[in-house]
């Protein structure tokens, strides 16, 4: 078991190949070889985006303030946030 305390872990800047606009990312955990689990706590300030990307073996997000948008090639786009 690894245990780490909230805020330990320094924060980055999203980088411009990923995302467009100011994007502070806070890492939570990332499971040991050979699992392929992270998490991170993403913010996006006003007007930030992230660039059209894929994720073959799933994402989960948890919206904790404000709202998102997000379409696939499949569906119609949709917004959500934590209220919805």
């Amino acid at each position: 078991m690894d245990n780490k305390r909230a805020g330990s872990q320094p924060s980055g800047k999203g980088s411009a190949e990923w995302f467009t606009g100011t994007v502070r990312i806070d890492p939570l955990f990332q499971a040991p070889d050979p699992a392929l689990v992270q998490g991170a706590s993403v913010t996006f300030e006003p007007g930030a985006r992230t660039a059209w990307h894929t994720h073959p073996l799933g994402q989960t997000l948890i919206v904790t303030a404000g709202c998102d948008g997000c379409s696939g090639t499949a569906a119609p786009s949709r917004k959500f946030g934590p209220a919805t």
